[in-house]
């Protein structure tokens, strides 16, 4: 008996610091996600990188402006015979040559390639934002999910408690009627034995709680040992409709959606690689400044400047046959795209197909079992008043609460499964 008191206040003790949590909510967990999961935020950056390298610069369509500027200073000892027979001698010879120059040079045509590698860069960031996306669905549907775990373990904790009471009230019944002589011991001993069980199981519970809670801590990217409470039910008020599911799957799903934009960039690498076979053009310019004195010698100070301006012409004749070469294996890339957008549609098709029935088959199960359930407590209640009146023996009520624990049981898991279903359905087309 000690031992059960002290139970049950360790569980007084445990609901009474919950009620001075903060509840979260499924869109609060949501919000906090997307500000510090760090699957979201390094999906961010890799789509910021994209970004970044989506200029018209790094696809070649800008000139290249530089200055150059040396300067170089030498001090010697000079003996130079000339051949008109004079001779140059200096021991404190110097010279100095500085020279700057002001160039630019801009490749004006180079096949077209630049203006494929500029719309590539362009669809290389819209994959980024597709794939971070991607992520950010991904990791709702994670977070959505942990979070009713959260829900559905405290829900089987409340269904352990409900039969916890039923028990200490069957323990109560049996105890009065042992001492009136009316049941064995072993009566009252078995009920006993029961109630411990389920306490014992309402203490393991409690520890599943926390670990489903430490998970979604996980999910949030904050300590694990954060605390929270979560609402007490799993909201079913989604209705699905098949037809503007199937409707939204490939033009909403990022998977699709992301190898599809593959498929494209492959295309745009074949443009590009085949722009290789056609003449390049560049044009350069600039201006000159030459400044050279030297103490010992025939010109002691020369001054050049001035502009310049040129081109260059390249026609592609024979490579070694490697402008062909990866322009086939680029056609095998771009076959390998469309075959994994191919499979992708069918596997996200298939996961669209086994949510909907899912969802509907859960759905179902969780109306029988909500009957069902009515029927079991009824079951029970008229049990306990049976006991009561001494018109029944214990193995029947202990029958009708196992009765009752597996049908709440089972209605909790169908409600989750149902969720879950919903959360995939809402996962596959974007809308989370």
């Amino acid at each position: 008996m000690k031992i059960r008191n002290l139970i049950a206040f360790i569980c007084i003790l445990c609901s009474i610091s919950g009620f001075s949590q903060a509840v979260l909510t499924v869109n609060d967990a949501l919000e906090i996600a997307m500000k510090q999961n760090y699957d979201i935020l390094l999906s961010r950056t890799s789509a910021d990188i994209s970004s970044a390298n989506n200029t018209a610069g790094n696809a070649g369509m800008l000139p290249n402006v530089y200055l150059n500027a040396s300067d170089n200073f030498a001090h010697n000892n000079v003996a130079t015979d000339l051949s008109t027979g004079n001779k140059i001698t200096s021991d404190d010879a110097h010279s100095n040559s500085f020279s700057a120059a002001l160039a630019l040079s801009w490749t004006v045509f180079d096949g077209g390639k630049m203006f494929v590698t500029r719309k590539k860069l362009q669809e290389i960031n819209n994959l980024g934002e597709i794939q971070f996306k991607d992520r950010v669905t991904q990791t709702f549907y994670n977070v959505i999910l942990s979070y009713y775990e959260v829900v559905r373990q405290k829900q089987q904790l409340a269904s352990l408690n409900e039969v916890i009471r039923y028990n200490k009230e069957r323990v109560k019944i049996l105890q009065a009627s042992f001492n009136a002589g009316l049941v064995p011991k072993t009566d009252l001993l078995q009920s006993q034995v029961d109630l411990n069980v389920f306490l014992e199981n309402a203490i393991i519970q409690e520890t599943v709680i926390l670990d489903s809670k430490r998970t979604l801590n996980q999910w949030l990217s904050r300590d694990a040992e954060t605390s929270f409470e979560v609402v007490d039910s799993i909201d079913l008020s989604y209705a699905p409709d098949i037809k503007d599911l199937n409707k939204k799957l490939f033009t909403q799903n990022t998977q699709v959606l992301g190898y599809q934009k593959q498929v494209d960039v492959s295309k745009l690498v074949i443009h590009e690689l085949s722009a290789q076979r056609l003449p390049w053009l560049s044009l350069s310019a600039g201006y000159n400044f030459l400044l050279s004195d030297n103490s010992a010698g025939t010109v002691t100070r020369n001054r050049t400047t001035g502009p310049q301006i040129g081109g260059s012409f390249n026609l592609p004749i024979f490579y070694g046959g490697n402008i062909n070469r990866q322009v086939r294996v680029a056609r095998l890339q771009q076959q390998s795209a469309v075959y994994n957008l191919e499979n992708m549609k069918t596997v996200v098709n298939t996961q669209l197909q086994n949510a909907f029935s899912n969802y509907e088959h859960a759905m179902q199960l969780l109306s029988l079992e909500k009957s069902n359930t009515l029927l079991a407590r009824e079951n029970l209640n008229i049990s306990m008043d049976r006991l009561r009146l001494g018109q029944t023996t214990a193995l029947e009520v202990r029958q009708a609460e196992e009765s009752y624990i597996q049908s709440l049981t089972r209605y909790i898991q169908f409600a989750f499964t149902a969720k879950v279903a919903e959360t995939k359905l809402k996962q596959l087309v974007a809308t989370l």
